[in-house]
């Protein structure tokens, strides 16, 4: 490659709010996208809380047309937000992790620029991950849409009895359910509220949507997981104060028969990572599954 070509010559930055000190790993970030030759923007939130001048500000759809990549410092919850916002536009994302459990912001914070310097040469995998949309519908008309890239939750409200759902599956009855909710998410978001539900990973190259009970009242209906292909109908039957949400995106006070269509969405969300990344490294480090009880179970 000449060394006057610059793999991702517009590079958007998102940074997570109100987190105390981090305008220092900004700043050396920036010179360092700067000095090796990137046109560095703001996403307009990150430029409204940090007030550093001298950098332009973009909306979501300005940085999906001009952008060649988004490296987002924060948790899952601000990757969560951005990458539905650049979901029709196809930019891939690069996350540096500011958050507790980190998922998908998988670069830490420390000794970050080492890494990016490799993976903005050109030296790191790409990862595609699939969506899902859905849409609230009411006497036929449309209420609420929405896209999720971990989950799509019917639930019901604090302080209220079970709800009643009635589930069908590519236009096909599947069953009536009393329960706390049930979980619609994709294979990213198996590792989230699905897991915690008692539902099965799945690795994010699995055409799948895992479908988990919440505190089924019949213990009898267990997660599922169903063909991407699939539409999947909730209906509401009976219940109070339940609600629908689209990662943290929220429908709320559903009304009896209103309908929850949800499917894959058609957009897709690329990753960038680190070369040498694991998924199932991440699984080993993130769920603790290489740690002994009380050092029982080591290898000698």
């Amino acid at each position: 490659m000449p060394a006057t070509q610059v793999l991702f010559k517009t590079i958007a930055l998102v940074v997570r709010q109100n987190t105390a000190g981090i305008e220092e790993s900004v700043s050396s970030l920036l010179k360092f996208l700067r000095d090796a030759g990137h046109h560095v923007v703001f996403e307009e939130e990150t430029a409204a809380h940090l007030h550093m001048p001298g950098v332009a500000a973009m909306s979501a759809a300005q940085i999906g047309e001009h952008a060649n990549a988004a490296i987002v410092m924060g948790g899952d919850g601000t990757m969560l937000g951005m990458a539905r916002r650049l979901a029709p536009f196809d930019v891939p994302l690069i996350g540096i992790n500011q958050g507790r459990l980190g998922f998908m912001t998988d670069i830490p914070l420390d000794g970050m620029l080492p890494v990016l310097q490799q993976m903005l040469s050109g030296r790191y995998q790409a990862e595609r991950r699939t969506m899902l949309e859905g849409r609230v519908v009411r006497d036929g008309q449309d209420m609420f849409v929405g896209r999720a890239f971990n989950d799509v939750v019917v639930s019901r409200g604090a302080g209220a009895g079970m709800a009643e759902l009635r589930v069908d599956v590519d236009g096909q009855f599947m069953y009536n359910q009393r329960s706390d909710g049930l979980i619609m998410s994709t294979p990213t978001g198996s590792t989230a509220y699905a897991l915690s539900a008692g539902g099965p990973l799945l690795h994010p190259t699995l055409g799948g949507i895992v479908m988990v009970p919440i505190a089924p009242h019949a213990l009898s209906n267990r997660p599922i997981v169903l063909p991407d292909s699939s539409e999947i109908v909730v209906e509401i039957m009976r219940g109070r104060d339940i609600t629908v949400n689209f990662d943290m995106q929220t429908f709320a006070s559903l009304q009896a028969h209103d309908r929850i269509l949800i499917q894959r969405s058609p957009h897709t969300i690329t990753f960038l990572h680190p070369e040498g990344w694991s998924y199932y490294n991440t699984l080993r480090e993130k769920l603790h599954w290489n740690e002994y009880p009380s050092g029982e179970g080591k290898l000698a």
